[in-house]
């Protein structure tokens, strides 16, 4: 099993229980494809860089997890058309 930090970027503008929805949906593809969630990072609201769909802030979220080294490229082709995910990546994390 290997290490992966999926950060993923949320709307702003919805609801407190919208976004806990979000987050819940992305832990449950990473344990849908025999992934173990380790941790969630919750950073809060942020500024973002540069606008994105006429939003500046959104809500950051680190999901650390192990899985198979085919899980990341599921879970990314499902976080891609969710709802409200603003940005999303997945990377591997160093041992």
């Amino acid at each position: 099993m290997t290490k992966y930090e999926l950060a993923i970027v949320v709307n702003a503008k919805i609801e407190d229980d919208e976004r806990a929805q979000v987050v819940e949906r992305a832990k449950a593809l990473v344990e849908r494809f025999g992934g173990t969630v380790t941790d969630v990072d919750e950073w809060g609201k942020k500024r973002l860089a540069y606008e994105i769909q006429k939003m500046k802030e959104g809500y950051y979220y680190f999901i650390h997890f192990e899985a198979d080294a085919l899980v990341p490229g599921e879970i990314e082709q499902r976080i891609r058309i969710m709802d409200n995910v603003i940005r999303y990546l997945c990377v591997k994390q160093e041992a």
